[in-house]
């Protein structure tokens, strides 16, 4: 009875929450959420002058704010979420107007929010809630009825083109979410070099997918995955298993992407394989389009330049490069990838590589080396690159 009781009541709060609408002034308003990187800009003069590099900040626009932007309908101050937290930084003056396409990605988190809120005992969302022994009950009672333990909530595939913000909304979500929750933000591809390198430490099991899948489901449930996109064959074919698991293991995933699902892996070696992935892919999480037309990389300090061009500039490079590391001094280096490799850095000082082109980009490196390379090196210096064509794709792509 306490079961059916605990049933109609989730059904009732269920309810209510459609009947729940967001701020009017949110609707009327059509905010944009945008992320302002402000990077070095240089004068080519007589005394070329840039500044440093700095962290990523919000933009403020100079516009007042009607006073009920920071809170949500019927008075519930006590809401949280993105689409909550978004109307906050409306209110403090943190983000700028904007783009209805954002404001319909945003009500999409923070529906997922809401429901992962509602059933996170069901999704077995606080690790610190789990108890062993209802793990154990469950998995006697699977042992005798075949029972699906896919997770209640859907998922969520953002997909949209670059510049339209969907590493800051995907961030924005995953900033609201509970600190006990067994959770992980991670880019898709250092996500996959970590199953390759699990899959090597359980080489000789009879299903190593199978307990890579457990590991990472152990760890959390809410798996969030930035910059999903497919290009490797051994990726390609070993996703539609891994998922296959890891749905099967409750997983909720939230992921963003340039390529719509039926998109991913297009014209890949033995693609076959591969479309059973994304059939279970769709069918595991709601897919939404950020459709905006607005690249707002552009709109920011990053349309005045960051390259210098032109042969003759090499030794202006490394002036700056100089310039940059003060009075460290510059010498070769090594930056440690995968497995106990390193790669080698012709020079690098104070967090500072510098490389020629050719060197960085036209050898056969992967993910991996350049992974390993950003989590050393804040700063690079690429010297010598040359004009893109069908003849040079492959360093171009590197």
């Amino acid at each position: 009875m306490r079961a059916i009781a605990r049933s109609i009541s989730q059904c009732r709060s269920a309810l209510q929450h459609q009947a729940c609408q967001y701020s009017s002034g949110f609707v009327r308003r059509q905010k944009l959420l945008t992320n302002t990187y402000s990077g070095f800009v240089y004068k080519h003069a007589n005394n070329a002058e840039f500044d440093i590099f700095q962290r990523p900040r919000f933009s403020v626009i100079s516009r007042a704010l009607s006073i009920d932007a920071a809170h949500v309908s019927n008075g519930d101050e006590n809401r949280a979420g993105p689409l909550v937290e978004y109307e906050r930084r409306i209110a403090a003056g943190e983000l700028v107007d904007g783009d209805a396409c954002q404001v319909g990605t945003l009500r999409e988190l923070q529906r997922l929010y809401d429901e992962l809120v509602q059933s996170a005992d069901a999704c077995r969302l606080d690790r610190y809630t789990a108890s062993a022994k209802s793990g154990r009950s469950r998995w006697l009672w699977s042992r005798f009825i075949p029972q699906s333990s896919s997770s209640p909530v859907k998922g969520l595939y953002l997909y949209g083109g670059v510049g339209t913000g969907k590493t800051m909304l995907m961030d924005l979500f995953y900033d609201q979410l509970k600190c006990s929750w067994r959770k992980k933000r991670i880019h898709f591809h250092d996500f996959m070099l970590d199953v390759h390198r699990c899959l090597r430490k359980h080489k000789g099991v009879e299903d190593p997918l199978e307990v890579v899948a457990g590991e990472i489901s152990d760890d959390a449930i809410l798996l969030c995955l930035d910059e999903f996109m497919v290009t490797d064959v051994a990726d390609a074919l070993i996703l539609n298993r891994l998922f296959g698991h890891l749905f099967s293991n409750g997983i909720i995933l939230v992921s963003t992407s340039n390529r719509a699902p039926d998109k991913l892996y297009e014209g890949g070696l033995q693609r076959d394989l591969f479309l059973p992935f994304i059939a279970s892919l769709k069918e595991r999480c709601v897919v939404h389009e950020i459709g905006s037309a607005v690249d707002y990389r552009k709109l920011t300090s990053a349309e005045q330049g960051f390259y210098f061009v032109g042969k003759d500039l090499s030794g202006f490079l490394i002036q700056k490069f100089q310039q940059l590391i003060g009075e460290h001094e510059a010498g070769p280096q090594e930056a440690e990838v995968v497995m106990g490799r390193t790669l080698k850095v012709p020079l690098g000082a104070d967090g500072i590589a510098y490389f020629p082109f050719e060197e960085l980009c036209d050898r056969p490196m992967g993910a991996a080396d350049y992974f390993g390379l950003c989590k050393k090196y804040h700063t690079l210096a690429l010297e010598g690159v040359p004009i893109f064509g069908l003849h040079n794709r492959t360093a171009a792509y590197r």
